[in-house]
């Protein structure tokens, strides 16, 4: 049986539902082989994520996604295999970046209000661990049933342009990729097509390249074949690693699952062992 693992999925530290404890008994039942806790711009849940996998057989890896613009577009870098020296060093990079968001997202709660549509920041607090972020914002729409699903909350409300919602001004992804390398870590584009298209991704990937990249992921829950071919196309123009994973994030998005993504998901082991070559990292 081939081995597979999963390198992207979110805890209860940003916006998943499960603690990173319960991610890696998750993992366990999944038969993964190794699996990467990359919470949004936080290390806040790597300590508890790292001890679970300690009496596990899936290999735990610290990460961490962080949330960058380009050109105004979003794009965000997965950073892996962080040393615990430097998961502080995640935080104080971030501290600027946490304090945009949490005014961003106080505001749009308080747009919200003045239209009619009751949301608190207790409420949204209350769903995790973490600073909360418009996922949260989207549930508590969703249980007080001003919206279906969080989706349609993503689709409707919390959209920009729609007159609540203003996104914070992010960091530069050449800057985060350089982080990244500066302390030891795995460099990764994370679903690279869902917000550039391939004439923006060869015009942008160079660039990310000469700043110290070293993978985009190719393999994942969103992607089509064609898409995925076209990915596996790009590392190959680029020279780039490949990475992959489900983006799970619990109930937050229920029709996808840890490491399958909606079923038909298949990140090779091998993406591991390859990225784990990458980075100044010891398991």
């Amino acid at each position: 049986m081939n081995r597979t693992c999963d390198l992207h999925c979110h805890s209860s530290y940003s916006d998943g539902s499960l603690t990173p404890a319960e991610l890696i008994r998750l993992a366990e039942k999944q038969g993964l082989s190794a699996l990467a806790l990359t919470d949004h711009n936080t290390s806040a849940g790597l300590k508890e994520f790292m001890e679970a996998g300690k009496d596990s057989d899936v290999i735990a890896v610290p990460g961490c996604e962080f949330s960058t613009e380009w050109n105004d577009k979003e794009i965000h870098v997965v950073g892996l295999f962080f040393q615990e020296k430097y998961w502080n060093e995640i935080e104080d990079f971030l501290e600027l970046a946490h304090i945009a968001k949490i005014n961003s997202n106080l505001q749009l709660i308080a747009n919200l209000n003045k239209a009619g549509y009751v949301v608190s920041e207790e409420e949204a607090s209350a769903l995790t661990k973490g600073d909360f972020n418009r996922s949260h914002i989207a549930r508590v729409l969703m249980r007080k049933g001003y919206v279906k699903s969080v989706q349609e909350a993503f689709e409707t409300l919390l959209k920009e342009g729609m007159g609540f919602y203003t996104p914070a001004k992010k960091i530069s992804p050449m800057a985060v990729i350089r982080f990244i390398k500066v302390f030891g870590a795995a460099a990764v584009i994370a679903h690279p097509f869902l917000n550039l298209t391939l004439k923006e991704l060869k015009e942008f990937l160079p660039l990310a390249k000469e700043a110290g990249l070293d993978a985009i992921e190719t393999v994942y829950t969103e992607f089509d074949e064609e898409t995925t071919k076209n990915a596996i196309a790009l590392a190959d123009e680029f020279g780039l690693k490949q990475s992959g994973g489900s983006d799970f994030h619990g109930a937050a998005k229920p029709d996808i699952f840890l490491g399958i993504g909606r079923g038909n998901l298949h990140v090779p082991f091998e993406f591991y062992e390859d990225l784990l070559k990458c980075a100044d990292f010891y398991v």
